[in-house]
């Protein structure tokens, strides 16, 4: 049997011829009918209608919600970052109609510097109602704040209606030498269009719906940027400074610095209407270099008098401890920083330098037998004196005492001379007791020294007595002895 080659698609519905039979008939194939096609139309649609389905739902999942708005501007369907692009675009082609003083001029939102966050909420509209919550179809409308470029803003409508704009004049700080304080000027308004009340007829356009609006180019009153309250707070901030500036040396203020010399270092600027401090470190620096001087000193040796048994009696001087100022490199950098923040303290580094105490043990020596006083410090007689000690049966007693209570003047005896001790003696000078009512005093009324002639005292020449007064303090110990 001859073999048949067929084409993919070729009809095979052909006779196929076979060898003659005997008896010479030739026998045939019918036609061999070709085989049916599968129908799959159902199984098509369906498919495409599966991808269509999954596709809505993968797109739902990255679009906002119908019906959404942001500022009034509609955005349901679109990706968070083309709804942005949206509120952006929107806001920039906003027409203003300037009318009065802007005889109808036309800016819009983009010539003001016109913004407002569509990224960020752009995100919180997808984010909370994205398309797929169907739940969160048709939200309440998500406000946005609108700000302008107050820069841009005023530059450009101030080209445009210059007649609407008057300057203000801040208020100012300076220095008045006459008082030695900082005293303010006050501010002055200006006029401009008023930007607040044009953001808030923008916003109100938004949303709704609209993308234009009118708005008066009238002037409006513009306080000036540093008002006359905040001029004050800078100078109370300055004449506080004033009442305290200069260099510490703990919490002494070694080296003040006059109001008027501060004045030179300070300087009240007024930025973008702001009022700063800017200290002059330079001006600081001459100061800085002439420190040593102030600064520095040397030790003050402490002297005190003392008794035997080291009880200090009298301090004569006070100790006071020397000191170096110490490295001064970064002083005026130092301090220019802390004034410039408000700090009108500046600490300065010293090295101590210790002082040292001298004691004097003082004493008092009465030999009764040579009828002299003799004054002793630190072992060594300083001076000594003649005088007259109690006599007979009124004898200067012997032993250890200490000078007790002093008085440059008193009267001694009774003016009664009839009662004892029988005598009266007025105003004896530089009285020291040291035993009951024995004293060391000074004589005017004789001068036999050397020879014992009193009720128990020990009498000096006045000029010694004074001496001796003001070398003893109350507590010097007095040794009276044959």
């Amino acid at each position: 049997m001859t073999g048949l080659i067929e084409a993919p698609d070729a009809n095979t519905a052909q006779t196929a011829v076979v060898p003659p039979l005997e008896g010479g008939r030739s026998l045939e194939w019918a036609p061999r009918e070709p085989a049916p096609k599968k129908r799959r139309v159902g199984l098509w649609v369906g498919v495409t209608m599966g991808v269509l389905v999954l596709g809505a739902a993968a797109a739902s999942t990255i679009l906002i919600a119908p019906g959404t708005t942001i500022a009034g501007v509609p955005v349901g369907g679109l990706t968070p970052g083309a709804a942005a692009d949206v509120v952006t675009a929107h806001l920039a082609n906003t027409e203003i109609t300037l009318t009065g003083a802007g005889d109808d001029q036309v800016v819009t939102g983009a010539d003001l510097g016109a913004s407002i966050d569509a990224g960020a909420l752009a995100d919180e509209a997808f984010a909370s109602h994205p398309m797929w919550n169907v739940g969160s179809w048709m939200p309440e409308p998500i406000p946005g704040v609108i700000t302008l470029d107050t820069d841009l803003a005023h530059d450009t409508l101030r080209e445009m209606i210059p007649a609407s704009y008057v300057d203000a004049v801040d208020a100012a700080v300076a220095f008045d030498t006459a008082s030695a304080t900082y005293v303010t000027t006050p501010a002055v308004p200006g006029t401009g269009v008023d930007l607040d009340g044009l953001t808030s007829a923008m916003t109100s356009a938004l949303a709704d719906g609209r993308d234009s609006l009118t708005y008066t180019g009238d002037p409006a009153e513009a306080p000036a940027p540093v008002s006359d309250d905040e001029a004050a707070g800078v100078a109370e901030q300055l004449n506080t400074m004033l009442s305290s500036i200069g260099f510490y040396v703990g919490e002494e203020r070694t080296v003040p610095i006059a109001p008027a010399v501060a004045a030179t270092w300070l300087e009240i600027v007024d930025q973008d209407g702001e009022l700063s401090i800017i200290a002059d470190e330079a001006a600081i620096q001459t100061t800085v270099d002439a420190l040593p001087a102030a600064v520095d000193r040397a030790p003050v040796n402490a002297e005190s008098i003392t008794n035997a048994g080291g009880d200090v009696l009298r301090e004569l001087t006070a100790g006071v401890t020397g000191r170096t100022l110490g490295d001064t490199g970064t002083l005026a950098s130092d301090f220019a920083e802390k004034l410039e923040a408000g700090n009108a303290v500046q600490p300065l580094e010293v090295t101590e330098v210790p002082f040292t105490t001298t004691t004097l043990a003082r004493e008092i020596d009465i030999n009764l037998s040579t009828q002299t006083v003799s004054a002793i410090e630190n072992g060594v007689v300083v001076d000594s004196w003649s005088v007259s000690s109690g006599a007979g049966e009124f004898p200067t007693h012997t032993g250890s005492f200490q000078i007790g209570w002093k008085t440059s003047s008193q009267n001694m005896g009774n003016r009664d001379l009839t009662q004892p001790p029988n005598y009266f003696q007025p105003d004896v000078p530089w009285v020291m007791y040291f035993n009951g009512d024995e004293a060391i005093h000074g004589v005017y009324w004789h001068s036999n020294w050397g020879t014992p002639m009193s009720h128990g005292c020990v009498g000096m020449p006045v000029s010694a007595a004074q001496w001796l007064y003001n070398w003893s303090p109350e507590g010097v110990n007095v040794y009276v002895h044959y």
